[in-house]
C-alpha cells in the first residue's frame, strides 16, 4: 500500500498541516484501493509559496551556465531512475508497460533535454541603441498538472520554469501522485536549492484554488480540462497574474481522396486510441472525403477490433484501462449518447470487452455517419472513441474541422503537398501535423479558442516564464 503523506517544501519532506483529507488511490485494473494521498490545505499552500518566495531572489540571479548545469544533473538523475518512473505511471494510471517505457517516461526526458538545449542558446537581453531589452523571470509560479501524461506535463512546466529563473510550487494530479514523488526525489538528488521547487498534493477545489488566487504567486500554468482552466483564470483574476492554459481538444483529422487511405486511416485510429484515448491532441474526429468514405470506415473498424485491451503488464497489450472511475463512467455515458444520437456503431460499444470482468476497461469504439452537431463530435470524450464524418470538398472539410469550440491540434493527410500545406494554414489549431509527421518538441505547443493560451516546449516554453523589461539611457 502506498502512503503519500508528506510534501516537499523548502528542500525537505514535511508533514501536512492539520485538516487535510485522504484521497484513495484506486488501481484501474482491479478497482482495489492501493494507497492513500494526503490532500493539502490552504496552510500547506502558504508554507510552499513562502518557501518559493524566499528562494526567488537568489535563484533568479543565477547564471545561465549554472541553470544549464542543474538541468544536466536532473537529466542524469532522471535517466538513472527511468525504469522506476515508467513503472510508476503504469501503476497509477494503468498505462501498458510498453507505452509507459517507450512514450510516457521517454517524453518527460525529452522535455528536459529540449529545455536544456533551448536555454544554452537563449537570448535574455538585446541592445537597441541606448535601450537594453531584457527578459527576466516572472517570479513564483504555480504549476498544475494532469494525470494522463503526467511526466510529460510535469517536465514540460518544471524544466522551463527552472531555466527561466522562477521558483515553483507544483500541484500534480491526485490521481497520478507516484511519478510526481519520484520526479521530486530526482530534483532533490540533482541539487535543486531549497525552496526553488516545492510539491503539495491536493485537489483543484482546495489547493488549486489557493495557488491560483494567492497574491504571492506571479503566474499559474495549468494543463487540464477547459472547465478547470476557466476556473483557474477566474481565481487568478483578482491578483492580475499571468495564466497559461493548455486545455481540452476535439481534434479534426482530414483525409483527402489522394491520401494513402489504408496508411492514413490505420495511423489515425491508432493515434486516437493511444493511451486509451486519454490524450488532449487525440485525432478524435476523422473527416474522410466521400469517394473513399466507406472504405475508410472498414479500415477503421478492422483496426479498432484488432487492438488488444487488457492487463497493462502484458507485453502485447495495446490499450490499458481508463485511468479512473469517474472518467470511465463519462466515457461509457458518451458512448451511449452516440448510440442515442443515431450514429452508426461499427466497432466497440458500451461496457467492457467481453473477456474482462472488472477494471475500468473500455472497448475501442468507432462511430460512422456522425454529424458535426452531435455531442460525440463536439464534446471531448477522453476515451477510445472515434467519430467518422464524410465531406465532399476541401472547403467543406475546412468548415467542419473549424466548427468546434476547441483549437488544440489538427491533422491533414493528402498526397498533394501543396494542398496539405494550404489546408493546414486555414485550420484554427495550435498545431497541425501533415501525413503522420511527429510532434516537434522544440516548436511551440498550445491551443486556440477553448483549448487555451500560452505555449510550451523548447524556447517557446522557456519564454512563457519570462517578462520583458526595457532599460533606456544605457551608455553606447
Amino acid at each position: 500500500m502506498h502512503k503519500l503523506d508528506t510534501y516537499y517544501i523548502g528542500g525537505q519532506w514535511v508533514a501536512p498541516a492539520p485538516g487535510g483529507q485522504l484521497h484513495e488511490m484506486v488501481c484501474p485494473v482491479t478497482e482495489t484501493v492501493t494507497g492513500t494521498v494526503h490532500l493539502g490545505t490552504q496552510a500547506d499552500v502558504e508554507r510552499a509559496v513562502a518557501a518559493a518566495r524566499a528562494a526567488w531572489p537568489a535563484w533568479s540571479a543565477t547564471s545561465v551556465a549554472s541553470r544549464v548545469a542543474l538541468l544536466t544533473r536532473i537529466i542524469e538523475c532522471y535517466t538513472a531512475r527511468y525504469e522506476e518512473l515508467a513503472g510508476a505511471v503504469s501503476t497509477e494510471i494503468g498505462a501498458p508497460v510498453k507505452l509507459s517505457h517507450e512514450l510516457q517516461a521517454r517524453v518527460g526526458l525529452a522535455q528536459l533535454q529540449s529545455t536544456r538545449a533551448a536555454l544554452e542558446s537563449f537570448e535574455f537581453a538585446e541592445r537597441r541603441g541606448t535601450t537594453e531589452i531584457v527578459r527576466e523571470a516572472v517570479g513564483v509560479v504555480a504549476l498544475i498538472t494532469p494525470w494522463n501524461w503526467p511526466l510529460n506535463q510535469i517536465a514540460a512546466k518544471v524544466a522551463p520554469a527552472l531555466a527561466a529563473g522562477c521558483t515553483i510550487v507544483l500541484k500534480p494530479s491526485e490521481i497520478a501522485p507516484l511519478d510526481a514523488r519520484l520526479f521530486t526525489e530526482i530534483l532533490h538528488e540533482a541539487g535543486v536549492p531549497p525552496g526553488v521547487f516545492n510539491l503539495v498534493y491536493g485537489d483543484g477545489a482546495t489547493v488549486g484554488a489557493a495557488l491560483s488566487s494567492h497574491p504571492d504567486v506571479d503566474m499559474v500554468s495549468i494543463t487540464g480540462s477547459t472547465r478547470a482552466g476557466a476556473q483557474v483564470a477566474t481565481n487568478a483574476a483578482g491578483t492580475v497574474k499571468r495564466v497559461a492554459q493548455e486545455l481540452g481538444g476535439k481534434s479534426p483529422n482530414l483525409v483527402f481522396d489522394d491520401a494513402d487511405l489504408p496508411t492514413a486511416v490505420k495511423a489515425s485510429v491508432l493515434a486516437c486510441m493511444l493511451n486509451s484515448g486519454q490524450t488532449c491532441i487525440a485525432p478524435t474526429r476523422l473527416l474522410v472525403q466521400r469517394k473513399h468514405y466507406e472504405a475508410a470506415v472498414e479500415v477503421a473498424c478492422a483496426t479498432a477490433n484488432a487492438l488488444k485491451v487488457g492487463d497493462p503488464a502484458a507485453p502485447d497489450t495495446i490499450l490499458g484501462p481508463i485511468s479512473n472511475r469517474a472518467q470511465y463512467e463519462k466515457v461509457q455515458h458518451m458512448i451511449a449518447v452516440g448510440v442515442e444520437e443515431g450514429a452508426r456503431l461499427v466497432a466497440g460499444g458500451p461496457g467492457r470487452p467481453a473477456h474482462l470482468s472488472r477494471g475500468f476497461f473500455a472497448r475501442p469504439t468507432v462511430f460512422a455517419d456522425v454529424r458535426n452537431d452531435m455531442a460525440i463530435a463536439r464534446e471531448e470524450i477522453f476515451g477510445p472513441v472515434l467519430a467518422i464524418l464524410p465531406f465532399d470538398t476541401e472547403e467543406e472539410a475546412i468548415a467542419i474541422a473549424n466548427d468546434t469550440p476547441y483549437g488544440l491540434a489538427a491533422y491533414v493527410w493528402s498526397g498533394d503537398a501543396a494542398r496539405a500545406r494550404r489546408v493546414a494554414a486555414r485550420l484554427r489549431a495550435g498545431s497541425v501535423q501533415i501525413n503522420g509527421a511527429k510532434m516537434d518538441l522544440a516548436a511551440p505547443f498550445g491551443g486556440m479558442k477553448a483549448s487555451g493560451n500560452g505555449r510550451e516546449h523548447g524556447a517557446f516554453g522557456l519564454a512563457e516564464f519570462l517578462e520583458y523589461k526595457q532599460i533606456t539611457g544605457c551608455a553606447q
